[in-house]
Parts: structure tokens; sequence; C-alpha cells
């Protein structure tokens, strides 16, 4: 199905990573508004996600999955293929974690639980993604959720740091390899947002308040803040965007 409105996503197939609460829920819900049915995958059943794409008017599908090791990637697009009897078009790579402590005391354990998720089985899962839209002669389009933390340094997460900054790396490698084949892989960055993963630096008085000071909104963003970006590099509205990464983020890198 087209329409004139290039920012649609009517007939379309969304993979999201991750889907089940914070940005990749917030992410899942706007790609329905615009249009979208929703293949939720993670470990945890998507209830609220399922809950708000129904109102939005679309299909929501879980595919129960685990994103720390790789090895099932091509199971999941295949199973996310028949699910809703229609091929996925759009892959959203949210799903992440992060692990906090010193540099000096960071374990090995810490640094392959979150470089598995965040890095090794995105690049899988895009590449089985990828390998279904070649082999059908077809393009698609990739978004990968990247952070403040692929521009800076951060403090005490270096396997979330060095995740976040390979996933730019492979981001624009993959547009670099497959634009040519009709396939868009792009990157959002978002800011500091209220989720999981901050409930720490929101938990501190003094992080979360030298955080909003350097963000010029004033304030936290909401995972509904991310969807707009999503919507718009999933679309036939970002089809000459090649390996371009947006930052969402309450204007901090322009800080």
């Amino acid at each position: 199905m087209t329409t004139s409105n290039p920012f649609s996503l009517d007939g379309r197939v969304a993979m999201v990573t991750g889907a089940n609460t914070g940005l990749g829920q917030g992410i899942a819900v706007a790609l329905a508004q615009a249009g979208a049915d929703v293949i939720a995958v993670g470990r945890s059943a998507p209830s609220e996600t399922q809950a708000a794409v129904a109102a939005a008017g679309r299909r929501c599908h879980w595919v129960e999955a685990a994103l720390d090791e790789a090895t099932h990637v091509a199971d999941i697009v295949e199973r996310g293929n028949a699910a809703l009897d229609a091929p996925v078009d759009i892959l959203v790579n949210n799903a992440g974690t992060i692990r906090r402590a010193d540099a000096l005391d960071f374990t090995e354990a810490d640094w392959d639980a979150v470089m598995g998720v965040n890095l090794k089985t995105v690049f899988f899962l895009s590449q089985a993604v990828a390998r279904t839209w070649v082999a059908a002669g077809r393009g698609g389009k990739i978004v990968n959720i990247a952070s403040l933390l692929s521009f800076q340094g951060g403090i005490r997460v270096p396997s979330y740091t060095a995740s976040k900054s390979g996933l730019l790396g492979i981001t624009r490698l993959l547009a670099n390899e497959w634009a040519g084949k009709g396939i868009n892989v792009n990157a959002i960055a978002p800011g500091y947002y209220a989720t999981n993963n901050t409930q720490a630096l929101r938990d501190d008085p003094e992080r979360s308040r030298d955080i909003l000071a350097r963000i010029p909104a004033g304030r936290w963003g909401e995972p509904s803040d991310l969807g707009g970006a999503a919507v718009f590099l999933a679309s036939r509205a970002a089809d000459y965007v090649n390996g371009a990464v947006l930052p969402v983020d309450g204007g901090w890198l322009a800080r």
C-alpha cells in the first residue's frame, strides 16, 4: 500500500527489539500511530505496548527471544516474518543494557554482557534481516538506537560507551555497503530519558541536578519524544538518508 504522505507507514511491518518498556515502547507506539504493525522482540511480554499499539488500530505480535547472544537471530527474523503474514520492512535495534562501575573495578562479565546486547546482536540481527531483503530483491529501513555516549566518554560505564561508540561505526559501515541495495541504515542518539537505564542517575540528587543544568530543554526526555525521529527514519521521507545519526537530546550536544 502506498500513500502520498511520505511519512506514512501504512502497510509496513516494524520489528522493534526491547519494545516492552521505555524508549522501545515509545518507538513502537509511534510507528503504530504512523500506520505500521509491530513485531516486539524481547524476553518479557510487551503487554502495555501491545495495548497501546492496538489502541492505535494496529497489530502487535511478541517474538520471545533473548538478545544477549546472536545465535538465534535467523530464527527471530523467520518468526517475525511469519507472525503477521507479511515480511518485516523496518528493523529498530533498540534493546540495550548497561553496567556501572569504576573502570579500575570493571569485570569481564559486565563487559561481555553489555557488548553482546548492544553491539554484537545488533550487527547480526541487522545482517539476518538484510539477507532476507536482498534475497527478495527489496529494500528496507534499519534504525539503530545509539547514545550521547556514542560521542562522549561518560563516567563509570566503559562497556556501554564502547558499545554505543561502536554502534555508530557499524551504522556507517552498513550504510556504505547497503545503500545501493535500497537499505537505509541510520541511527538515533537519545539524550537523557526517564527510563530504567537512567534510574540510578535520577535517584542521585547531585547527578540529576548536574545533568538537568546542561540540558537546554531543562527536563529529562520522555519515550514519546523519540517517536517522530523514528517515524522519519523508517519512512519514505528518509529514502536518501544514509549513515546519519540524529540526536534527540533536548539540546545537550549543542551546549
